[in-house]
């Protein structure tokens, strides 16, 4: 898990949306359009061309109707970092290492190094932002933070993901930004992206100086018993025991382990899913809000209410409604905007 203290970049000093130590970066910031083919922004040769300093960011999305493969080379010049706007399921290789297979949290991050090949099958909805940073992005996001350059060239070669939710309501921030108005939203834009890449950095540098205080990842096999039975038993009274009893750990190993391969306490990531799959029945008139709570394992409906507000900033009926209405402004509830990208997708 990051550590909250790790610092964070704020907006840019300067008028024209520079900081004094990421002027470059900054202005090479080009906003893409959704990808077609995964993980290659649109026209990417040509703003590599013409800002070849710069970070490209794109979005990917996927309906999930049927399962998807797709693969990517890597990019010889840049790092990319994926950040999940919304849960997914996905089987994931990064030069011919599994890194993920079951679900990818929303808010989660992964990072794949400079001419890394990586493949994907997404066998549910995806809806992922993806930034393409360069060498000298990367630099000088480490001379900002830790106030001198590298000695070498930064390569991240961690890719396992992780869950950040300041790195997740950047990505959103992003997103909203870009959608909103792509022209006046631009400066902001840039300083998010950069702070994304920013917060990476730092978070790389950080976990490579905890490596040796941390405990061990949980084993993939072990990880996938673990998050297929929380699966199928989102609607029974399940607790830590139950879970770390599925991979054969205690309690106390299969916690810390746990949180190590996935960022999220084992009980954050059991509420997470039952929120992601009362949203699923709630899109469906048929089934009513006690009955979504009981579904979804909630002993009450003031309980899932109030689970339910937290994680997505909006009581069950409103989201409802929300998710329901065409405008999104003719309901009261419809001024408020989920806090949280496990609330719906970006589609």
């Amino acid at each position: 898990m990051i550590d909250p203290a790790m610092p964070v970049l704020d907006a840019p000093d300067n008028p024209d949306g520079s900081g004094p130590a990421l002027a470059l970066a900054a202005r090479a910031v080009q906003v893409a359009p959704t990808e077609q083919q995964w993980r290659r922004p649109p026209h990417s040769e040509a703003a590599s061309a013409s800002c070849h300093h710069g970070l490209l960011v794109s979005r990917w999305l996927c309906d999930g109707a049927a399962p998807l493969e797709v693969t990517h080379p890597g990019d010889a010049q840049r790092h990319c970092i994926a950040l999940a706007l919304r849960s997914s399921s996905i089987r994931l290789l990064c030069g011919g290492r599994p890194i993920i297979d079951g679900r990818l949290p929303a808010g989660a991050v992964q990072v794949t190094a400079p001419s890394t090949p990586a493949s994907a099958v997404f066998g549910s909805a995806s809806d992922m932002l993806h930034l393409h940073a360069p060498q000298n992005a990367m630099a000088e996001c480490h001379a900002d933070l830790f106030g001198h350059a590298p000695t070498s060239d930064i390569v991240l070669d961690d890719p396992f993901p992780y869950v950040d939710p300041v790195l997740e309501r950047l990505g959103q921030a992003l997103v909203v930004a870009h959608l909103q108005d792509p022209g006046l939203g631009r400066m902001f834009a840039e300083s998010v992206a950069i702070a994304i890449v920013s917060r990476v950095v730092a978070s790389h540098f950080h976990r490579a100086a905890t490596h040796r205080r941390e405990p061990s990842r949980l084993p993939p096999w072990r990880l996938r018993r673990a998050l297929e039975y929380i699966e199928a038993n989102l609607a029974a009274p399940i607790g830590l025991a139950d879970i770390a009893a599925s991979t054969g750990l205690t309690r106390m190993h299969f916690a810390a382990q746990f949180r190590r391969a996935t960022g999220m306490r084992p009980h954050e990531y059991l509420l997470r899913r039952r929120i992601e799959h009362a949203q699923d029945l709630l899109r469906h008139a048929g089934h009513g809000v006690l009955d979504v709570a009981l579904r979804c394992g909630f002993r009450s409906q003031a309980h899932f209410t109030t689970v339910f507000k937290r994680f997505v900033g909006d009581t069950p009926h409103c989201w409802r409604v929300k998710v329901a209405s065409t405008s999104g402004s003719s309901h009261p509830c419809s001024s408020r905007s989920p806090r949280s990208s496990i609330s719906c997708g970006q589609s």
